[in-house]
């Protein structure tokens, strides 16, 4: 018997996200795992007169791939996925593994490597098509939240199908408060950051690139951030995760950075120039994502919760840091947390993890639902 919830996926995926329209062009990239998912975009797609196109995937292999991979063979595959993306209109990418430890035995250098070689065809995709980025229910993705596969999967598919189309109108008041901001200002045990967010546009993601989604962003004046700020929420960035991470900025740039892995952070914010820069500032909403789930694509929409992301900007809210990495790091500001504030031009907006002002309370947890 078919999951109702994967037909109501695969509908907000191909109509909601990607807007598709007759005759389009949809290329698909999901693992095996996912494949009753597959099954259902399919049909979705053809149920409306678009073309889709699937590209199956498995992250062993990837994972095994990357061990050996050197730079003329990248080079070759960053022009089939180039001329690839460019014959397509949209893009679905469905992750569907979740097993980090793959990860471990690869090499940094190697690593390198593949984010030098695929930004050119991935930036096109990301600026020129279309495109939503998708986590599929996996028994790896479950354990590593902590949930039985069947509690992770009711979880998944249920914050995956909620109205997005009424967060994106809550969203509106936020963004355009943020549009109107100069001077940032984020207060938490540990933190004492400001910074300025003028003139660079703020973006709403309410279901159109992600899923799970419920963010804002925008991203800081590059050479405006002084202070420091303490993360409370473990980040994994290139197969390792990262906790206990504290940045301190003077003009901009990362001076200091600390975490349970000093060492091995600092050689990855040596990356380039930007990676010691900021590339995003985003506040996040989403509901039913109360706690960390070792994913970023959850816990930078977690409810009460800000990211910042060192390296590079997006083109939408571009402070023109250019970098060949994008970290998203979490600060959770609900009063179980340790609490917190942001302030806009020394106006308050939310205080441990609740909007104040009376136009954004609709962005609160039990008004969203």
């Amino acid at each position: 018997m078919k999951d109702e919830r994967l037909i109501k996926l695969a509908k907000q995926l191909i109509h909601h996200s990607l807007r598709l329209q007759a005759k389009e062009r949809v290329l698909i990239r999901g693992p095996v795992a996912a494949k009753a998912l597959l099954k259902e975009l399919i049909d979705e797609a053809y149920r409306m007169g678009a073309y889709p196109y699937v590209e199956l995937e498995d992250d062993e292999i990837t994972s095994h791939l990357l061990k050996g991979n050197v730079k003329e063979q990248l080079d070759t595959l960053s022009k089939w996925n180039y001329k690839k993306y460019e014959d397509v209109d949209a893009v679905i990418i469905i992750s569907g593994d979740g097993n980090e430890e793959r990860g471990v035995s690869v090499t940094h250098e190697r690593y390198r490597l593949q984010e030098d070689a695929m930004k050119t065809s991935t930036m096109f995709f990301v600026n020129n098509r279309r495109w939503v980025l998708l986590n599929y229910p996996t028994i790896g993705s479950a354990k590593r939240s902590g949930m039985s596969f069947e509690q992770y999967e009711d979880f998944l598919l249920n914050v995956c199908t909620l109205d997005y189309h009424k967060m994106e109108s809550a969203m509106k008041p936020l963004k355009d408060w943020m549009d109107q901001t100069d001077q940032v200002r984020i207060i938490s045990p540990g933190t004492d950051l400001t910074f300025s967010i003028k003139n660079i546009p703020a973006v709403i993601c309410a279901g159109k690139n992600n899923l799970p989604d419920g963010e804002v962003f925008t991203a800081p004046v590059k050479d405006s951030i002084n202070g420091t700020i303490s993360f409370n929420t473990p980040s994994s960035y290139q197969g390792k995760v990262f906790d206990g991470i504290t940045l301190s900025f003077q003009k901009g740039k990362i001076m200091k950075a600390t975490s349970t892995q000093s060492d091995q952070m600092n050689r990855l914010l040596d990356v380039d120039e930007g990676s010691r820069y900021i590339g995003e500032f985003a506040l996040g909403i989403n509901p039913y994502i109360m706690e960390p789930m070792g994913d970023i694509l959850f816990d930078e929409k977690i409810s009460g919760s800000l990211h910042l992301a060192t390296g590079q900007a997006y083109q939408e809210a571009d402070n023109g840091n250019q970098s060949l990495s994008h970290w998203d790091m979490v600060l959770i500001q609900r009063p179980e947390y340790g609490g917190g504030a942001i302030y806009f031009d020394d106006i308050l907006i939310r205080k441990d993890g609740l909007f104040v002002p009376p136009e954004l309370c609709e962005l609160n947890p039990n008004q969203l639902k």
